[in-house]
């Protein structure tokens, strides 16, 4: 009788136990820093940057839950990742394209910020070692008038060669500049494709009119696009740019004219607008 009383109640504890442990695998509750992931695309590739983002719950972030003069995991849990899928300078030091982890030192008029290339320590800064370091640089944070409530990473002022990631939180704001040396690398896919395989004429005569090169090849170009598409008035805008360019204002008055006419058919105002700009600036 008294071990079937002990079965009974070790039959009801494991019960009891499992139950307890199917209701705690069940519940799920907001992470109170979320992750984060941020890809932009940049240059040639992407820069993809994953983190956590606490909150300043209100508190006092810089000099209180983050201490000035010593090294930041910069966000929440583990270490704040960066990975650029080319190769890339950061404030004017060459960096190769991988992943690297994002650690800072943050101090009321200045900030150190570091790539670091062992991703095995995560948020324990306490075995931090300088020899891990790819790259330390010094930048000024920026006091905000708004307050961010929670920590955010940015990717912004983004153009074909460079960006600036921005860091904010509290009524502080860094940022860090990042460019891409890619115009070698343009020209020679336009050698290989355009000149030898007489292919994207439209895409490599908007690079050479984008970046001040030759103009004379550009419009070479640009006449094959459109002889290939008469109809796309954007490919014919940019014949119209790129003779105002090159200062044939005649020209590009009557690109422009035939550009207006073909967007007025297919009723895009943006392109119309757009060439009556030329037009009128050719009139100048």
């Amino acid at each position: 009788m008294l071990l079937n009383k002990l079965k009974t109640i070790t039959g009801a504890i494991a019960i009891a136990a499992l139950t307890t442990t199917s209701l705690s695998a069940q519940l799920k509750v907001p992470a109170p820093s979320p992750l984060q992931t941020v890809k932009q695309a940049f240059a040639l590739s992407d820069i993809t940057i994953e983190y956590s983002r606490p909150s300043a719950k209100g508190r006092v972030v810089f000099g209180d839950v983050v201490s000035f003069g010593k090294v930041w995991r910069t966000g929440a849990n583990g270490a704040t990742k960066i990975t650029f899928g080319e190769d890339v300078k950061v404030e004017g030091t060459e960096v190769k394209a991988g992943t690297y982890a994002l650690y800072s030192v943050p101090n009321k008029d200045s900030w150190e910020l570091m790539l670091y290339k062992d991703l095995t320590l995560g948020g324990d800064v306490a075995e931090y070692k300088k020899e891990n370091e790819v790259l330390r640089f010094t930048v000024k944070p920026t006091p905000l008038t708004e307050k961010v409530e929670t920590f955010e990473i940015n990717v912004a002022d983004i153009t074909s060669t460079s960006a600036n990631i921005e860091l904010s939180w509290e009524k502080t704001r860094v940022a860090f500049k990042v460019t891409a040396d890619i115009d070698s690398k343009i020209m020679k896919t336009i050698e290989s494709t355009v000149v030898k395989d007489n292919r994207p004429y439209y895409q490599a005569a908007s690079y050479y009119y984008e970046n001040d090169k030759d103009l004379k090849l550009a419009s070479e170009w640009i006449d094959k696009a459109i002889a290939n598409n008469p109809k796309a008035y954007w490919v014919v805008l940019l014949k119209a740019k790129i003779q105002f360019k090159a200062k044939d204002l005649k020209g590009a008055a009557v690109t422009a004219e035939q550009a207006k006419a073909l967007a007025t058919a297919d009723q895009d105002d943006a392109y119309i607008k757009m060439a009556d700009k030329i037009i009128a600036d050719c009139k100048k």
